[in-house]
This record gives C-alpha cells, structure tokens and sequence, in this order.
C-alpha cells in the first residue's frame, strides 16, 4: 500500500514539473488518488471559493453528480469534510441516517462507502479530496491514515504550485508595468522637445489628456507617439 502512495505522490510530483495549468494539476490528484488509497472506485476535488463549493476535478461525471447533489441540499460527506476540515469516513448505513437523499442516490448509482479528506491550499482555497466506493465498508481506518498521508502531501505540493502561480504572475505585472513605463517615458521625451518643456509638465500634459478623455494613461502615451513618429510602439 506505502508503495502505491510513494508511486502516486511520484506522479503528482512529476506532474508539478510539467503542468501549466491549476484545474491540469487537481485532475492529476484526483486521478493519483485512486492509486494511493485501496478500494477507490471513484474520486473527486471539492473546492470552496467564498464559502460556495465546486467539484474541479473528478473521475467520472457519475461521482461528480453526487457530489453536486450534496451542494443542492446543503450537506454530505464532501460537504461536511471542506466546510469543516475534518476526516469523514461513512458506510452506506451510516450515510442513510445522517444524509438519506445522498444515501439513496449513491445505491443507486452502485456506491456503498465515502471517505472524504481535507484539503487547504492557502487562505482563500481549501475544500476536500472525496473517494467513492463500491464495497460495502470499503474504507478502514488504514484507509483514512493513507488518504491522509496522501493528501498532506499533496497540501504541500499544490501550496508550492499556488507559490509559483502568484509568483510568475506577479513577474508578468512588473513585466507590463516597466513597459508601459518606457512608453509613457518615451512619449514624456517626444513631449519635451516638441513643446519645451520640463519632464514635469510634459507628463502633467500626459495625465490631463487622459483625464479630459477617460481613457487609460498608457493607451494616449501610445496614441500620440504612434502619431508623432508614425510607429507605434510594440508590446
């Protein structure tokens, strides 16, 4: 069983390596899950943005709907384990008492055994890992002890990913704001030569230009150089 966690956790490490995409890296934890925990037949991600749940990544569209049938009525394992950050392990029996309608439904759908983790990306993303399965008593408190394993490394990872994100994005920002800086400078320049004046009031011609029009500093920046030298300036 340890093996089969260390090859999941392998493949969600190499999948960090390569994907570019946040919803590409749940799909690769929802998919890994089923190798890391026994018995899974079926997997889901959970994500609360603003308190409202999500599935963002699934197995299969059959568990995805039971997971949207417990956001409908308010309550059920995925549910209960994002909006309160607790393990929940339940049997169809246990289920039929707590959330009847789900119970129903997961039977139906030939589902006999829940176990739903945790999962905390940072302060404004966290909601659970949740897995379905066809065995009545499917899960064990084994079963739990390696979700768990799973899923705090899993935490760790995805935080690391979100770090990046933030990090690329951040660098992408400064990116534009340095180049929308040397247009506005540039035409600051063009500015002072042509009305002799100090760089001061060249960017107060700039800014009241904008004003007067509404439209975005850069974008008159742009416009006026494009119309003073005939070239207008590459981003």
């Amino acid at each position: 069983m340890l093996d089969d966690v260390g090859a999941a956790l392998e493949t969600l490490s190499s999948a960090l390596d390569s994907a570019e995409d946040f919803t590409v890296l749940l799909s690769q934890v929802c998919q890994q899950v089923t190798r890391a925990v026994p018995g899974v037949d079926g997997a889901t991600i959970t994500l609360l943005t603003d308190g409202k749940p999500l599935t963002v990544a699934t197995t299969s569209e059959l568990v995805a709907e039971l997971d949207r049938n417990q956001y409908s009525v308010g309550d059920g394992p995925s549910l209960r384990a994002a909006l309160t950050g607790t393990l929940v392990r339940v049997s169809i029996a246990d289920a039929a008492q707590r959330w009847p309608a789900f119970a129903k439904e997961s039977a139906a759908a030939g589902f006999d055994s829940f176990l739903s983790a945790p999962l905390v990306i940072n302060d404004g993303q966290s909601g659970a890992v949740n897995c379905y399965s066809a065995r009545s008593h499917g899960f064990a408190e084994l079963d739990e002890k390696l979700l768990y394993l799973y899923t705090r490394a899993a935490t760790a990872a995805l935080r690391a990913y979100t770090r990046y994100q933030r990090a690329q994005k951040n660098a992408e920002e400064l990116g534009k704001a340095l180049i929308t800086r040397g247009v506005i400078d540039q035409a600051k320049g063009i500015l002072m030569v042509l009305r002799q004046v100090s760089a001061d009031e060249a960017f107060a011609l700039l800014v009241e230009q904008s004003q007067r029009e509404n439209v975005k500093l850069r974008d008159i920046a742009v416009r006026f150089i494009t119309r003073a030298t005939g070239v207008r300036p590459k981003f």
